[in-house]
């Protein structure tokens, strides 16, 4: 049980930050390497408010406010006049970001793994059909349930989700009915990279800080969003899931081929099912 329970918090996890990848892939076309140094910047952020306020829900609520209007003037400035351009020219901007974040935390923080203490209201366990689990482990599967299930109900059932839906489908006809395609694209990315930063604070307390988190969870959010099919929040959270029960029980109980495990998955998928193994099948005329 116990297994089971980080193996759902890690794809929880996950999917936070896949569904902003995946909305902003979706609805501007660029394949964001930047997403995960913003996860890590929003981790160091969290990190430095528990140092300054004395409270991890100060940092969890502030941290989103802060990255997201940074990750909207990031697309205003870095991104838009990349549209046009080649897919290459906008891997290599947005891989720029991630070295450019990498290099700003190591010079605030340093290269020494930090760590954030749980907070106290959470300390000790619980104990479900006879295993104990850590109270902050089923905090974080609750918390990012519920924004699962929150993003889920904006997409498909609010105003603002239908937008987003419409521009993704096809943001030139939006944009002669008088959407604003433009400011919309901004604060989708900022919403994204607000996601990203949210789960880098959540997770913050479970594992150690350093710079190097950005690359290693991007990989993993990848994987996600190519096993959920590009653009598919509902497949993004059934893969996410799988990936963290994988990774779960693959490093109990063969630690040293979960990510051989993990990339076989990848591969055969793209081998045989390259639109994902949780998208729609689409009728072909």
């Amino acid at each position: 049980m116990a297994l089971t329970v980080i193996g759902l918090s890690i794809g929880l996890l996950l999917f936070l930050l896949a569904a902003g990848l995946t909305l902003i892939f979706g609805l501007l076309g660029v394949i964001n390497f930047a997403h995960g140094a913003f996860y890590m910047f929003g981790a160091y952020l969290g990190y430095q408010l528990v140092g300054w306020t004395g409270s991890f829900w100060v940092a969890l609520l502030l941290v989103p406010f802060i990255v997201a209007p940074a990750g909207a003037l990031i697309e205003r400035l870095l991104l838009r006049p990349l549209y046009a351009r080649p897919h290459a020219q906008q891997l290599v901007m947005t891989f720029g970001m991630i070295l450019v974040l990498q290099e700003i935390v190591r010079i605030f923080w340093g290269l020494d793994y930090l760590r954030v203490i749980q907070p106290s209201v959470l300390a000790g366990t619980t104990d479900i059909a006879g295993s104990p689990i850590g109270n902050y482990r089923l905090f974080v599967c609750a918390v990012a349930s519920l924004l699962a299930v929150a993003l889920l109900a904006a997409l498909e059932k609010s105003s603002l989700g239908a937008t987003i839906r419409a521009a993704a489908s096809n943001a030139n006809m939006l944009s002669c009915l008088g959407g604003n395609v433009d400011r919309l694209r901004m604060w989708t990315f900022g919403g994204g990279t607000a996601l990203a930063a949210f789960a880098g604070v959540l997770v913050a307390p479970l594992v150690p800080l350093d710079s190097s988190m950005a690359v290693t969870i991007i990989v993993d959010c990848f994987v996600v969003i190519v096993l959920g099919g590009l653009g598919n929040v509902r497949g993004a959270i059934m893969a996410a899931l799988l990936v963290g029960l994988l990774r779960a029980y693959g490093q109990q109980f063969a630690s040293e081929w979960v990510d051989v495990a993990t990339y076989g998955l990848l591969i055969c998928t793209l081998l045989v099912r390259p639109a994902g193994l949780f998208n729609r099948r689409t009728r072909t005329t």
